[in-house]
């Protein structure tokens, strides 16, 4: 089988959903936002940029006179959360909700434009105080509760560059990312509360600075979110609610360049030192607000948006702190997971508060999937007009269960692509104008450009697999990695010269509809033949007795490669199943079927769950420890680290084959 064959069996999805005429109508996007783009993609940037309050207007749009250094707006100053914040307030808007906080207890809180304002206002102040300023890197390490957004904000605010770190961070991965940015002060909480019970933080930070050299850091900020005993330190440590008392809530903010630093935020690879992606300013909120409208057709007036990403990564920045924000929009955030006190608290939330807008992780929405629809069947969605996917491609299957039993049929799905590096979305339909098809994130936003190209840098055509390139520079775009020009250059940059290798593996159809096809270290090369662990998933998901599969490549001597399956049995086909190798033939026969004898799977392991981030994210790497017997990795970022001790023990008890 030659490799545009096997690339073939993803793409032939032939479903395809038109937008309503009533939809199309009320739509914020029209079809001319496409050729506006086409016509003068500078000038298309400019409008959207001044869409944005600037304390001093920008004249220069573009500098990609030293690539891959690019300065977008670089005369102009803004500051990004007066854009956020104020500008709402004096509009008239202050009484607006900015947030429906939502704790994992039960407990709830409302902030207006006005209160929440207030709050920035005072956590700025408290910065300076402590003697933030404008470039100092702050570290925040928070649950998702409010406060975390409002440091955010306030960071921002002063012009100090935030690190926020997520909360499932070992003290050792925390130390290294607070020493690498030198951060000066942390902000953090005594722990906040998952899976029904309270789970500290402060014990990592305290572990992080009594046993690493952080020197950089002054001061500890601890938010008393679940009330539970610290150990303090009282040169360092100071509490969030007794200081934010005695600060002034009134504060003007200051426009900074639009090539400031706004934020750090770590990568981790699979090996190796932490990639600090830097963020700045102007460009990135340009984008942010710009995508966050359009993509999901935003009425500030009458939407509720919901999120679910934690702020710890990038889709909880650009999608939840600053995005909405911006753009004057009511959002949900919850504290917890989804499953507890059951599996119906998301859809208790959407109905409770009316959310009209839902984005989410592919791999939460086949979580549901293996649970069956009785999960969801008891709480009212109608509400709900848009929904997005994000973090990974969304395989056919799991797209139209979400259309069909959260969407009701009627809401229009947006696939969205984009990268922590990328910093807004890059690929997406845009509802109201875009025919969506399931599965695939189909084209570029208006105002990015795209090629798919070989090995040796040539674009291919449609029906052809290669590697996803942006071509031209975009506001958004990370401005390198702290401290380390050289491995910005050669990370992203030589593989393509002239180019942005994002790293993914794509193709566009014959409609000229673009596919992601995973990772090219996620493509695997058996017995020469290089095949998609997205291509070989969607075809096991595709069977009515899998939920979700997970596919990786373990060492063989024979072929190269070889290729693993990890999968999730819907709950509802259980009782019809055979043994473990029963199913196991007829997944990997299915396999074959659907795509060929060459990726039918060496090994096929029934588990109950898969290791995943609290972004929803698959750990593909620590299931290829697993399948090439190894010590299983770093754990610290799941959800859930028990997941990879079930699995562990299951290989080790043996499986079948």
């Amino acid at each position: 089988m030659s490799q545009n064959q096997e690339f073939e069996n993803l793409a032939n999805e032939t479903r395809s959903f038109p937008p309503t005429p009533a939809f199309t109508n009320a739509a914020i996007a029209k079809p001319e936002l496409y050729e506006s783009a086409r016509a003068d993609r500078l000038g298309f940037w400019a409008d959207q940029a001044n869409q944005l309050h600037w304390h001093k207007s920008f004249t220069k749009v573009l500098d990609w006179s030293n690539p891959p250094f690019a300065k977008w707006f670089e005369d102009g100053e803004l500051n990004i959360s007066y854009n956020c914040l104020d500008r709402h307030v004096e509009a008239g808007f202050g009484k607006r909700v900015a947030l429906f906080f939502e704790g994992e207890p039960g407990d709830t809180k409302v902030f207006t434009y006005r209160d929440l304002l207030n709050e920035v206002k005072k956590a700025a102040n408290l910065l300076l105080k402590l003697g933030v300023s404008p470039g100092d890197r702050v570290a925040i390490y928070m649950p998702m509760i409010p406060e975390a957004i409002i440091a955010m904000q306030a960071v921002a605010r002063v012009g100090a560059v935030h690190s926020v770190i997520f909360g499932g961070f070992s003290a050792d991965s925390l130390a290294s990312r607070i020493q690498d940015a030198e951060a000066k002060i942390v902000i953090t909480a005594d722990g906040g509360f998952r899976k029904g019970k309270a789970s500290a933080l402060k014990p990592a930070v305290d572990e992080a600075l009594a046993n690493q050299n952080c020197p950089s850091v002054e001061h500890v900020l601890v938010v008393q979110r679940t009330k539970g005993e610290v150990a303090w330190n009282p040169v360092t440590d100071l509490w969030w609610h007794e200081e934010m008392q005695v600060v002034s809530n009134q504060h003007e903010a200051l426009g900074f360049g639009a090539e400031h630093p706004l934020f750090i935020l770590y990568t981790s690879g699979t090996t190796g030192k932490p990639k600090g992606i830097m963020h700045t300013t102007g460009g990135y909120l340009t984008q942010a607000s710009y995508t966050h409208k359009n993509v999901f057709d935003l009425q500030p007036a009458q939407d509720i948006y919901w999120c679910t990403a934690d702020v710890g990564w990038i889709t909880g920045h650009t999608y939840v702190a600053y995005g909405p924000l911006a753009n004057g929009s009511t959002q949900v955030i919850y504290e917890g997971t989804p499953d507890t006190p059951d599996w119906g608290r998301w859809w208790d939330i959407i109905q409770k508060y009316h959310v009209s807008i839902f984005y989410t992780a592919p791999t939460a929405i086949r979580s549901f999937m293996k649970l069956g629809r009785k999960v969801v069947q008891h709480y009212d969605l109608s509400s709900i007009r848009v929904l997005g996917s994000v973090g990974e491609p969304i395989n056919p299957e799991a797209w139209m269960w979400y259309r069909e039993v959260i969407g009701s049929n009627l809401a229009p799905i947006v696939d969205t692509w984009w990268q922590t590096e990328t910093g807004a979305i890059m690929i997406s339909p845009l509802p109201g104008i875009t025919h969506t098809k399931p599965g695939s994130a189909q084209v570029a936003v208006p105002g990015i450009e795209l090629a798919i190209l070989d090995e040796a840098g040539a674009p291919v055509g449609p029906g052809h697999g290669g590697y996803l390139t942006i071509s031209e520079p975009w506001p958004a775009m990370l401005r390198g990695i702290w401290k380390d020009p050289e491995r910005f250059q050669e990370t992203y940059w030589d593989r393509f010269p002239g180019s942005y290798f994002a790293g993914d593996g794509a193709k566009f159809d014959l409609d000229g509809d673009l596919w992601l096809l995973g990772r090219v270290d996620d493509v695997m090369n058996v017995s020469g033949h290089r095949l998609s662990t997205a291509e070989i998933e969607s075809a096991l998901v595709s069977h009515p007795f899998v939920a979700e599969a997970a596919v990786v490549g373990a060492k063989d001597e024979t072929t190269g490669q070889a290729i693993v399956a990890f999968v999730i049995l819907r709950s509802s086909q259980l009782n019809d199943l055979g043994s473990e190798a029963d199913t196991s033939k007829i997944l990997r026969d299915h396999v074959a079927k659907e795509i060929g004898a060459i990726a039918r799977p060496r090994t096929i392991i029934v588990v109950s769950e898969l290791p995943k981030t609290r972004s929803g994210k698959i750990m593909r790497r620590l299931l290829r420890d697993v399948a090439e017997d190894r010590p299983v990795g770093d754990i610290t970022t799941l959800t859930d680290t028990s997941v990879m001790d079930t699995i562990t023990g299951k290989i080790n008890a043996g499986h079948s084959e």
